[in-house]
């Protein structure tokens, strides 16, 4: 059995940007947290949904055809195969739950594609 995830804590021990870090696991899910600031890459997830949830600050998901604002307790998921980008204009802390194995690039891959990373 695991303990409890104090996220605050998990956030506080990192300073990275967009580098989602791994703090628990459901069924073969993994619960990340994230520091978002500025703008993400444009990217889709072809065989997953991408799920977001604000814990602090203000998160935009930009859509080809819209943008979605949130703020803390709103979430929001963007659908399997639907091309958006994450933006931040200032810093936003973000729950990301996804399958283990997701990259955070999606289909795009490159240099902002993040190693998983438990902490």
């Amino acid at each position: 059995m695991q303990d409890k995830v104090n996220l605050a804590a998990k956030l506080a021990a990192f300073d990275e940007r967009f580098s989602p870090k791994i703090v628990g696991e459901l069924n073969d899910y993994k619960l990340a947290v994230v520091k978002a600031k500025g703008e993400f890459v444009w990217h889709s997830h072809p065989d997953t949904d991408d799920f977001f949830l604000v814990l602090a600050g203000r998160l935009t998901i930009q859509l080809r055809d819209r943008d979605v604002e949130l703020g803390p307790g709103e979430l929001f998921v963007v659908p399997r195969g639907v091309e958006h980008c994450p933006k931040a204009d200032k810093e936003a802390h973000v729950l990301l739950i996804e399958p283990i194995g997701t990259p955070n690039t999606g289909d795009v891959g490159g240099e902002r594609t993040a190693r998983e990373e438990r902490i």
